[in-house]
Order: structure tokens, then C-alpha cells, then sequence
């Protein structure tokens, strides 16, 4: 085997590198694009690059830059200002994008930034923000290669929890149990889901939950209205608690699984709460154990 250096190179203007990635919107960061240099208007004169909708329709700004540059945080920090003062347009634009009246859920705003590199001070400085912003890096070859890295990633909604006692008393953290990184908005929140529920669910639930959040240090806990979304970069499984029966939705293709558990069903053409093509119903201890090696399967698959 020869090994031969690629050299890198850049892109030759800040349209390229955001038409490539809102042509992959999806299958970069699993978003549906809403508008692409969307206007602030007279009295702002901005233009935001793009505007998107996330898999669980949270807003989404995103920037490019094509060299190092500080303003690129500061102008993304703005336009994360000016969206949430007109969120009536934002609707607008997201309605005429999906073709049909869509609820936008407001409780968090992505914004990520896009560059080849971003200097020490911005690193910094994002650490002292109190806004949900993503640093992404990419690099782009010669040969045509192009790499896209997280380096950096502030919520200012994430919040360690302690996991609930199964037994219903108080919250504990004891070896060899992670506290719960959660997306807490002031909105939702995991134990809201808890409400009504039959104790043997409750049960059911906190051990799925313990389960997936050891899965990886990286896992987060994001509650929403409906369902509760367990993400890395994207969702993996959403769990829906109802009194008597959990379901999962798991982000794994049911054609790829044959046959089918017992407990599990293909929802692509099925509207549902949550995101994925596979649904598990958990009513019993023998369906957690059956659904572990899937729920692993399906963070591993998203890039976990």
C-alpha cells in the first residue's frame, strides 16, 4: 500500500461551501431547509444564510465563513436575537417550505456556525455565552473530499439531573449511574411525562432511560411536548409514556430487520409522535430486554 498526501484546499466563496451543505441539509444535521439568504428586513439589513427546521421543528440559523473570523459568532448571535423577536415570520417562511401549517416548537434555537477554524478567544468566549450555538470545522481536499467536526457545542438548556428511584422516592446518584443531561427549557421536562402514569410504566421507564443515557457520555436528554427525544447530534430513539404502555421510536430501518420483534412495527407510513421508523411497545420487562440491543443498534447507526 502507497500512501499519497492529499493537500488541502478552500472553497472559493462562502455560497459554495452553503449551497453544499444545504443540498446535504439532511444528512448532515438531519434538518429540512426553511429559506436560504433569508431577509431581516429594511430596518436590520441582514440576511441570515440559512434558515432551517430541525427534526424535532425547533428553529435552526446557520453561518459560513470560508476563513477564520470572529464575526461570524457575533453576526450568528444576532440573528439568534432577531429570530426570536419575529417568530411570526419564521412561521410564515417555515409554512410556505413544508407546504402545510407546521408547529414550530420554540423552546430551543439552534444556531451553528460554520468555518475552516475559529481562534482560541472565540473558543473562549462561546464558554461564557449564555446561547445554544454549535462550532462546526470543516476541511475540503483536492481530490474533492470535504470532513465536517463538531469542536464545540454550548446549551444553555443542558442540566444534570439525577436519575428518578424506581421506587418513587427521591432522586438518587449513586455509582455507576449518570446524571441525566438534559435539555431542560423551562418547557418540558422528563418527570411531566411521569404524570398519571401506572408505577409498573414509571419502572419501565426510568430503566430504559438509565439505559440509554449510559449508552455514551455524549447522549442527551431532550423532553418535549409529546415525547422525550434521546439525541448525540441527532435523535436516536423518542420515547412516548402513556399510562399502561411506553412506545420507542427508534431511528433504524425495519426492512433491514426481518422479521420484526413481536412488540415492534413499521411506522414510516403511520403518522407518530417522535422521530423514527420503528416503533417498540414496552409493557413488561421482557420488552426492555428485547428492545436494548435495538436501541443500541439505533445509536450506533446515527453516529454514536
Amino acid at each position: 500500500m502507497k500512501l499519497e498526501l492529499i493537500r488541502p484546499t478552500n472553497f472559493g466563496s462562502e455560497k459554495e461551501i452553503q449551497t453544499l451543505i444545504e443540498r446535504n441539509l439532511e444528512a448532515v444535521f438531519n434538518c429540512r431547509l426553511v429559506a436560504t439568504e433569508f431577509s431581516t428586513g429594511a430596518q436590520h439589513a441582514g440576511r441570515i444564510d440559512s434558515l432551517a427546521l430541525s427534526e424535532d421543528d425547533n428553529p435552526v440559523i446557520i453561518e459560513y465563513k470560508k476563513v477564520e473570523s470572529s464575526e461570524l459568532i457575533n453576526q450568528s448571535l444576532y440573528y439568534l436575537s432577531w429570530l426570536d423577536d419575529h417568530r411570526g415570520d419564521f412561521q410564515v417562511a417555515v409554512n410556505r417550505a413544508m407546504g402545510k401549517p407546521t408547529d414550530v416548537d420554540w423552546s430551543a434555537i439552534r444556531v451553528i456556525c460554520i468555518a475552516p477554524g475559529y481562534k482560541k478567544f472565540d473558543l473562549h468566549a462561546v464558554q461564557m455565552m449564555g446561547a445554544n450555538i454549535e462550532l462546526w470545522q470543516y476541511r475540503s481536499y483536492h481530490n474533492g473530499a470535504f470532513s465536517l467536526e463538531e469542536v464545540f457545542r454550548r446549551s444553555t438548556s443542558l442540566v444534570a439531573t439525577p436519575m428518578p428511584s424506581p421506587e418513587g422516592g427521591q432522586p438518587l446518584l449513586t455509582p455507576g449511574k449518570k446524571a441525566a443531561l438534559t435539555r431542560a427549557t423551562g418547557v418540558y421536562s422528563y418527570e411531566e411525562h411521569l404524570e398519571d402514569v401506572a408505577d409498573s410504566i414509571v419502572e419501565l421507564a426510568n430503566e430504559l432511560r438509565e439505559f440509554i443515557l449510559n449508552l455514551d457520555e455524549s447522549v442527551e436528554e431532550a423532553p418535549k411536548k409529546k415525547y422525550v427525544a434521546y439525541k448525540v447530534t441527532q435523535n436516536f430513539v423518542c420515547m412516548e409514556i402513556q399510562k399502561s404502555k411506553l412506545y420507542l421510536f427508534l431511528k433504524l430501518d425495519p426492512d433491514e430487520l426481518s422479521p420484526l420483534p413481536a412488540n415492534a412495527r413499521d411506522v414510516r407510513q403511520i403518522g407518530h409522535y417522535g422521530t423514527g421508523d420503528l416503533e417498540l411497545t414496552i409493557r413488561t420487562k421482557e420488552d426492555v430486554e428485547l428492545a436494548r440491543p435495538l436501541i443500541k443498534a439505533a445509536f450506533e447507526r446515527t453516529g454514536g
